[in-house]
């Protein structure tokens, strides 16, 4: 796992935000027999456990999966693919991030409720689940993988400030972004060179995450000028002004996290890997607590069923026994991928202490909360949108831009990104 997936979000939304979000599909639905034995299985680098998919291939041994792991902007490699039935995959990745694009057009994808999914929806998150659903209902892609925010804290810096070092204690003392604040003042007063963040985006999108609206409600109307999003901005604002934001944009992040300017980073379970692999000299240094303010989610990702699917009820039976919570612990284990099963959670794979983390078994942090993400809708402009409070945020501690000035750009650039994706 490298930088790149740390920001994902920031790439994902410029991205779309410039290249638009309507994921049409050509083609039509497959003709002729469903019961191939003979499946295309396309997905990206680290999007599942390696290990898990070659013992499908031994598991289903009456079949034959030919596996492709896509490199470069899977997205649109996919969209390209699904144009004819002869190019398609039969099973699918559906990166998180992207996931919102394709429910207007779900009708792309078979329907994996008429494939016994409803039956096993107890079994898995269910703000999961309906992310990838459209508003007719139809679940177009079953959920790999989620990323479940916390707090991650260099416990030897927070007792140098004389701060609580327990995670337990961390997460009460800390429960509100006041209070991780207030404690990163402290922190900075005693640790000079030291930082409570890396960038205010991060506030920004931990915030988003934690609430039921985002950017465009259900009945496709822009509310990116409402309270919520106001109250985010003027949140996450607050580092900065406090002289506690250390304005990490670029790739010094990965020196930052070694040499101790960054006391705290806010983000998902994979997150840790991104810390362990930047800075393996502070192994056993780190802690992970509760994030201020409540539960949020960054990233997540699913298998989807093209419509032109070969053999669609085998092709459910493959991604759900991948998915299974067993092979989900294998994936957390292999991939760092956070399971969507909450009885994996129990499983060894979860409940091991971690030595980067002094030994912390960092699941009854991440557990609870993955459990408690609120669901939002997120329509299919929503990332196009955000990324004009992002450009802002930036722009704040970069360029040193008012904040007031920011926020009135952002909301009306995000205005005009909604009104030209068709937003009202």
């Amino acid at each position: 796992m490298d930088l790149s997936r740390r920001r994902f979000l920031e790439a994902a939304v410029l991205t779309a935000a410039t290249a638009g979000l309507t994921a049409a599909c050509g083609g039509g639905s497959g003709s002729g027999s469903k019961d191939s034995k003979n499946l295309k299985f396309w997905y990206w680098a680290g999007g599942l456990s390696d290990k898990v998919v070659a013992d499908a291939k031994k598991h289903f041994s009456d079949a034959t999966l030919k596996t492709s792991v896509i490199g470069g902007d899977f997205k649109t490699k996919l969209l390209t693919g699904l144009k004819s039935a002869a190019s398609a995959p039969d099973i699918t990745g559906l990166k998180g991030e992207d996931i919102a694009s394709f429910l207007p057009n779900a009708n792309r994808f078979i329907d994996l409720n008429t494939l016994g999914a409803d039956k096993l929806a107890p079994d898995y998150l269910s703000w999961k689940l309906k992310q990838a659903t459209s508003q007719d209902g139809k679940l177009i892609g079953f959920p790999i993988d989620i990323g479940p925010c916390a707090m991650f804290y260099r416990e030897d810096l927070f007792e140098k400030a004389g701060l609580p070092t327990d995670p337990a204690k961390v997460s009460a003392q800390l429960s509100t972004w006041d209070d991780y604040f207030d404690a990163g003042v402290e922190l900075h007063k005693a640790l000079r060179k030291t930082f409570l963040i890396n960038n205010i985006g991060s506030v920004f999108s931990m915030m988003i995450g934690q609430g039921t609206k985002r950017f465009i409600d259900e009945d496709n109307k822009f509310i990116g000028d409402q309270d919520h999003i106001r109250t985010a901005w003027t949140t996450a604002v607050k580092p900065y002004t406090l002289k506690i934001d250390a304005k990490i944009n670029d790739n010094t992040w990965n020196a930052a996290i070694g040499n101790g300017t960054l006391g705290t980073e806010i983000g998902a379970a994979w997150h840790a890997l991104d810390i362990s692999n930047a800075a393996p000299g502070t192994k056993g240094k780190w802690r992970v607590a509760s994030l201020p303010g409540g539960p949020s989610n960054l990233g997540g990702s699913f298998l989807a069923l093209p419509a032109t699917c070969a053999n669609p009820e085998l092709a459910f039976k493959v991604i759900t026994w991948i998915l299974s919570p067993e092979n989900q612990a294998r994936g957390f284990t292999d991939a760092a991928l956070f399971p969507t099963a909450p009885a994996a959670y129990k499983l060894p794979a979860l409940t091991g202490g971690d030595a980067f983390f002094g030994g912390q078994k960092t699941i009854e942090i991440f557990g609870p909360a993955a459990e408690k993400i609120p669901a939002a809708y997120e329509a299919p402009a929503d990332a196009a949108v955000s990324a004009a409070y992002f450009n802002q945020l930036t722009a704040i501690e970069a360029k040193g831009k008012d904040p007031d000035d920011a926020w009135k750009d952002a909301v009306s650039q995000g205005k005009q990104i909604a009104q030209r994706q068709g937003v009202k």
